[in-house]
């Protein structure tokens, strides 16, 4: 609870209390009240009772210790790319993906003086990498801070005529700030994908249509992935996604991560998983889940 500036404590305790007098209907998110989490949390959960969290382990464990029935946690963004951490805490977490949600993102710059004022921006890293072409325009400075709602609670306690913060508009009037510019992206596609995490995987049943999330880490022999990535093609699985990155400082070890269309027990996807898994060290699924959108 210190962790949040002044501002944002009573809010943060208020909304604890009431997810931990009815867990099952708490949703665990990352950041202060006012966040782009905590509005995708209402939006993809409208009966819910929101739980801040200050970072991501923060609100996995609440998932993993019962504190709160899920958590939704930002994954790519289509302007900045991945969320940095995700994909090292989501395969330790031992939670499962069981549902994802698109928010489109629009920040708003918020502070206790007039914008001709403003020297300094204060905002999670990624609403920083989204803005830094207007920023720049407005020869304003990004500084970087855990969270977006988190930052315009930080400008409300320090009132630094030169200092603002990037956080969805709704944030200034929870933090008592003047709205100085609304609507700020450098594009007007800019979304934030979350996933849903859950203990226990919930049943791929109905309609669907169904997307399945996994890793893998390839054998090290020439042309691995290329063979392994055959049987998607082969047996008519689209993968949507597919992202490289490493663990540890080895330089060797390439693990991957892949969305691709489809559940386990279609027959296509199960063909196509059964020569991946032919080629890989290890591999494993994260979830499957009904797909939210349509890609491409």
């Amino acid at each position: 609870m210190d962790n949040y500036p002044a501002p944002a404590r009573p809010i943060v305790a208020a909304m604890a209390a009431a997810a931990a007098a009815e867990p099952e209907r708490a949703v665990a998110f990352q950041g202060a009240p006012g966040a782009n989490s905590h509005i995708a949390a209402i939006q993809a959960f409208p009966d819910c009772l929101p739980l801040p969290c200050f970072d991501f382990a923060d609100a996995i464990e609440a998932v993993q210790s019962a504190r709160a029935d899920c958590a939704i946690i930002p994954i790519e963004n289509s302007l900045h790319g991945r969320v940095a951490d995700m994909h090292f805490l989501l395969p330790e977490s031992g939670l499962v993906i069981i549902g994802e949600h698109f928010l489109p993102i629009r920040h708003a710059l918020m502070g206790v003086a007039p914008l001709e004022e403003i020297r300094e921006a204060v905002s999670h890293p990624q609403a920083l990498g989204q803005c830094r072409h207007w920023l720049r325009a407005h020869d304003i400075q990004p500084v970087a801070y855990p969270d977006t709602a988190g930052a315009a609670a930080l400008v409300a306690e320090q009132r630094r005529p030169e200092l603002a913060a990037l956080a969805p508009a709704a944030a200034a009037g929870i933090y008592g700030l003047d709205l100085l510019h609304d609507d700020i992206a450098d594009a007007d596609h800019n979304t934030t994908r979350f996933v849903v995490l859950a203990r226990g995987g919930h049943a791929a049943v109905g309609e669907g249509p169904w997307m399945t999330t996994l890793i893998f880490e390839v054998k090290n022999i020439p042309a691995a992935l290329y063979k392994a990535m055959g049987g998607f093609a082969t047996n008519g699985v689209n993968m949507t996604k597919l992202e490289s990155y490493q663990r540890g400082a080895s330089f060797v070890a390439t693990e991957f991560y892949a969305d691709v269309e489809g559940k386990p027990g279609d027959p296509g996807l199960d063909r196509a998983l059964e020569e991946l898994s032919f080629h890989c060290r290890w591999l494993r699924i994260l979830g499957t889940y009904k797909r939210a959108r349509e890609r491409g």
